[in-house]
């Protein structure tokens, strides 16, 4: 039985990223899910995009789209949302393509495109932003599962019974927020903190930041909130 692992928001951390997979080392047997926000308010989210195309054939990667890769996808298309995304952080991963977005690959492009909204397994569930505790994944709205942030109004657990693992919601202090029946692992990377991995049925975290430092433990206690 390979490992149910989940990453969370890398947002141009290419360092990060690089010496995270190093020490989790993905097999072809482990299943991998991104929680989506590869681009953005780092420096290479081109260098970002390359290492995850890198991983399709290493393990089972699921990876998820995020809002920062809608605004992408969006600013791409139209001129009014393009400045929108250059104000919440596209400066950067355009910058990244050399100053020019009509330099991004199209493999690039094609790779995003194929990014999903939710994945689910037996025990989890695997959503960029948050959840309607009431809902089936697949009725949930997109104004939820991409946009809204987990702070104060923590939603109940899922219908299912199963674990949330999100991202989205930036955990200034670099720490793992588990809730129990929801984790937040968006642990602020860009920000000068962690990249996160989580391997929840063995309760280990991996952290890697922008200088290549690598820390490992335990998966905090569930505080109840």
């Amino acid at each position: 039985m390979g490992r149910t692992i989940a990453i969370g928001d890398v947002h141009g951390c290419d360092q990060a990223l690089q010496a995270l997979l190093e020490a989790v080392k993905p097999e072809r047997q482990d299943l991998v899910v991104g929680l989506g926000d590869y681009v953005d308010r780092g420096q290479n989210s081109a260098a970002v995009i390359d290492q995850l195309i890198d991983l399709l054939p290493r393990c089972k990667f699921i990876p998820l789209i995020g809002n920062h890769e809608i605004m992408m996808f969006q600013g791409l298309s139209s001129r009014a949302e393009y400045q929108f995304w250059m104000q919440h952080g596209g400066t950067s991963t355009v910058m990244s393509y050399g100053g020019d977005p009509g330099k991004i690959p199209q493999h690039h492009m094609s790779f995003l495109s194929h990014c999903t909204r939710y994945h689910e397994t037996e025990k989890y569930i695997f959503v960029h932003a948050n959840y309607d505790p009431w809902l089936p994944m697949d009725q949930q709205q997109d104004e939820v599962l991409f946009w809204q942030h987990i702070l104060d109004d923590v939603p109940a657990a899922h219908e299912s019974g199963k674990t949330v693992i999100v991202g989205h919601t930036p955990q200034h202090d670099g720490l793992i927020r588990n809730l129990g029946h929801v984790m937040v692992i968006d642990t602020f990377c860009y920000g000068d903190q962690w990249l996160t991995a989580v391997d929840p049925d063995h309760g280990i975290c991996w952290q890697a930041n922008n200088r290549g430092q690598v820390r490992t433990g335990e998966i905090p206690v569930a505080v109840p909130y």
